[in-house]
């Protein structure tokens, strides 16, 4: 069984030499795969685990549906490309590991519970729903998609095989989120279009919460706090790992490209040992 990275980006991967270290000595139990923007200029990457994994790619914008066509265009690859990617991880190019590979894969396939479940955040009581739920129109997303049944959360998720062809199996709630917003500033489908269909398709199966941590107290125009050079310490890395879920957090953003340095020297005695 392997893990699908499916990266998603629109500049270069900056964090690709932690990344590769990351993925040093377990060639046959991951698969990689990048989704980049062809829009933006991104540099080749030397790297070897992450030569010729580039996916025909179509532009993509914050807050809009392309985010979720590019998602679903990554996991429609993983699936077809090899049988054995069982779980299906999103990350951005500002995203990096919290623990060592070992550590990642064996808490996903060593399982918990009676069969694998996907770890994608599920909400339903933040007080912006209503605002997000009509910015196509008060009755757009009806019949598909009553109010009672949208949800938020994070755009990044580890999926099973299972909820992955589920994804991409998916018409009838596609329909109603890749409709344009009549109100931009309320719209942000990637992160509602994900969980509203794993919770209409199979609440039990999916964990409710996210395995990537994020910072929102210092948020700036809607994206999360962006950790910097001097922040980067081994007591970032423990502090980023705690959850309240039954599972430690297993990657982080937002992180500034300027972070590469500081965090390969914590690299083997902090983050890969677990």
């Amino acid at each position: 069984m392997k893990i699908a990275f499916l990266f998603l980006t629109n500049t270069d991967l900056h964090f690709a030499p932690l990344w590769d270290r990351f993925f040093a000595n377990h060639d046959d139990l991951f698969n990689i795969y990048i989704h980049a923007d062809p829009s933006s200029k991104i540099t080749p990457l030397s790297g070897r685990v992450f030569k010729g994994r580039f996916i025909a790619s179509k532009r993509t914008q914050r807050a809009s549906p392309t985010l979720i066509s590019a998602a679903r265009r990554l996991m429609a690859t993983a699936l077809l490309d090899d049988p054995l990617n069982s779980y299906f991880a999103l990350v951005s190019q500002h995203c990096i590991p919290l623990h060592s590979f070992n550590f990642i894969y064996n808490s996903l396939f060593r399982s918990q519970f009676p069969e694998y479940r996907s770890f994608i955040q599920i909400l339903s009581n933040e007080s912006y729903m209503w605002d997000r739920y009509v910015a196509r129109g008060e009755s757009a997303m009806l019949p598909e998609v009553p109010f009672d049944r949208f949800r938020f959360g994070s755009q990044f998720f580890v999926l099973t095989r299972r909820h992955a062809l589920v994804v991409i199996r998916d018409r009838r709630l596609w329909r109603k989120f890749r409709m344009t917003c009549l109100n931009e500033d309320s719209c942000y489908p990637e992160e509602h279009y994900f969980p509203t269909l794993l919770s209409m398709e199979d609440p039990q199966g999916c964990t409710q919460y996210t395995l990537t941590r994020v910072n929102w107290t210092e948020s700036v125009d809607g994206h999360p706090h962006t950790y910097f050079p001097a922040e980067i310490s081994s007591d970032l890395i423990y502090k980023l790992r705690e959850s309240n879920s039954t599972y430690s957090h297993m990657f982080a953003r937002k992180f500034s490209p300027d972070c590469l340095k500081p965090l390969m020297d914590i690299a083997d005695k902090v983050i890969f040992r677990d």
